[in-house]
């Protein structure tokens, strides 16, 4: 597990990496799109990995880094979603619902419910709680269930 995390932020690392390279100062709309795209996937990876490790008994400090590094995503999420990255600006290119720049109230709040429960569940991993860890694993994937069920195509 931990060599998938690893490698997913070395692949993030790189991809910075030729943006910069490229003097890019600011992604476009559809390096944003990408970007989360790319996040949303690592993060569903994520959460799959630090449910296999407490299901399997593992130690909850040893995915500490992973419930981290959800918790970060989980916090700039909603940095991921400015206007002109929807499908009417870059058709087929996001499955992101009109609705995210609509309702913002509400998906703001969404997602920080989401942050909120990663940082209960990183706060849980750090004390080696393994019970209360699981249930807050459990409270995140709800969370991140309810803001996909509302805004995701």
């Amino acid at each position: 597990m931990k060599r998938t995390i690893v490698m997913g932020v070395v692949a993030l690392m790189g991809v910075a990496g030729v943006a910069g390279a490229q003097g890019q100062t600011s992604p476009g709309p559809a390096e944003i799109v990408a970007a989360r795209q790319a996040s949303f996937d690592m993060s569903a990876v994520t959460l799959g990995a630090i449910k296999t490790q407490l299901d399997a008994g593992a130690p909850p400090q040893g995915i500490a880094f992973a419930a981290s590094g959800l918790n970060k995503w989980a916090t700039a999420l909603p940095t991921m979603f400015p206007a002109g990255t929807g499908s009417d600006s870059l058709p087929g290119a996001t499955k992101a619902r009109p609705e995210i720049w609509t309702n913002r109230a509400d998906f703001e709040a969404k997602a920080a419910a989401y942050a909120a429960a990663t940082a209960d569940l990183q706060a849980k991993v750090a004390a080696n709680d393994t019970d209360g860890a699981l249930a807050a694993w459990t409270i995140v994937r709800g969370t991140c269930g309810s803001c996909h069920d509302a805004y995701r195509e």
